[in-house]
């Protein structure tokens, strides 16, 4: 659904893309409540996953489209800031619903966990159709009118002969740009930038603790003895972690346009490595309750230190590293690389916790880690500050030097 979407938000817009994705989602959301049938609820399941891998490609290309350039970071952070709290109200209504009828965890509970997401993707539908177009995708359109009527929505008031003076010189700076092709040298080396720092978000680990936490922790936190407790403690732990990643998430928000996405993003990554080497070592070498207290603070840190430097950092420069034209098609094979290698590391952990134990399968998350950090300090260039056309200009000039003799 992501490589559809590109294509799609380049030729429809922005707002029409994330209109239909909410409607996806909530038909979603209700089908899994009311699934009569395991084929039902895979179906339901799987419109959700078309609906949020969409959003992702698209939502950080509308962000980045209208936001100014010393604000882009902390508005794009803001929607993984946002992710993360849908996460852990989703832990809470789990909680709470299993508290409160713990007999029907076999019956009406799940159905209300899973449907009760239909309310906010309504909501969202209903908002979406209220706000404007993107701008720029307005404006490489020729939509003039509709670009002013746009921007005084966000109470800008410029004249129609503006708007078009500004789009000829996003046109003229994208003609340079284009040459002979829209996918340029310094496209493509955005394109596998981004795609590289997606991987390496994902196969450092971060997803283990929310996919699997509630597995690996849910024992150290279990009250009772039937298997509602134990789900309620496994839910329990995630919970706690979602809360750090709340917390943590906010300081990247605050602070992506004062220090910066490289720095951000290396130091998070050698954060990270350093934290998983900590719960590492409580897995391998404590028992009891000491080795819960530095597991969850391992943990605890290394979910830190991916909000912080990491988790929004990819979303971030996948919105504002590509051309106007190609945004959405980019945004969305990047956020494709980013599922795909989010399903490869889920899938194989089972395996590699079998094979080699879980503390030797954290200390491959830091090494991982380490590696990311090299990547960084070697492709990445700094990007805050800039306008979205000068970031275009950043990762063509790396490609001509790449290719220039000598």
């Amino acid at each position: 659904m992501q490589l559809a979407a590109g294509p799609l938000t380049d030729r429809f817009g922005r707002k029409s893309l994330l209109i239909v994705d909410a409607a996806i989602y909530a038909v979603g959301a209700i089908l899994s409540a009311v699934a009569v049938n395991t084929e039902v609820l895979l179906v339901a399941r799987t419109l959700i996953g078309l609906a949020v891998g969409a959003d992702s490609a698209i939502a950080t290309a509308y962000i980045a489209e209208f936001a100014p350039r010393s604000r882009r970071g902390a508005l794009m952070i803001m929607q993984q800031w946002m992710i993360t709290v849908g996460i852990l109200v989703s832990y809470i209504v789990a909680v709470v619903t299993f508290k409160i009828a713990p007999s029907e965890a076999t019956g009406v509970d799940w159905r209300i966990i899973l449907g009760i997401g239909a309310l906010p993707a309504v909501i969202a539908l209903a908002l979406r159709t209220r706000m404007p177009e993107s701008p720029r995708w307005l404006m490489i359109n020729k939509r003039y009118a509709d670009t002013r009527q746009a921007l005084a929505m966000l109470g800008m008031d410029v004249t129609e002969k503006q708007v078009r003076d500004t789009a000829e010189q996003i046109a003229e700076t994208e003609r340079q740009l284009q040459r002979q092709t829209l996918w340029t040298a310094g496209v493509k080396r955005a394109l596998w930038v981004v795609c590289g720092f997606f991987v390496f978000q994902q196969i450092t680990g971060i997803n283990v603790p929310f996919y699997y936490g509630p597995q690996l922790l849910g024992g150290y936190l279990q009250e009772g003895k039937s298997a509602v407790d134990a789900a309620v403690a496994g839910v329990m732990a995630a919970g706690i972690l979602g809360v750090v990643n709340v917390v943590a998430t906010f300081f990247a928000f605050r602070y992506i346009d004062k220090i910066g996405r490289r720095r951000l993003a290396i130091g998070g990554f050698l954060c990270m490595a350093v934290s998983i080497l900590v719960a590492a070592l409580g897995v391998a070498n404590l028992t009891g309750v000491p080795r819960v207290w530095v597991v969850m603070i391992g943990f605890s840190l290394f979910i830190t230190a991916f909000a912080i430097g990491v988790g929004g950092t990819g979303w971030l420069i996948q919105g504002e590293v590509f051309p106007t034209a190609v945004r959405g098609r980019a945004a969305a094979a990047c956020a494709s690389v980013d599922w795909l290698a989010n399903f490869v590391i889920i899938q194989w952990f089972p395996t590699m916790n079998d094979a080699f134990g879980l503390a030797w399968v954290m200390v491959l998350f830091a090494a991982l880690s380490l590696l990311a950090v090299w990547f960084v300090a070697r492709f990445l260039p700094e990007t805050k500050g800039m306008a979205l056309e000068d970031v275009t200009d950043v990762f063509e000039r790396q490609a001509t030097a790449k290719r220039a003799p000598g």
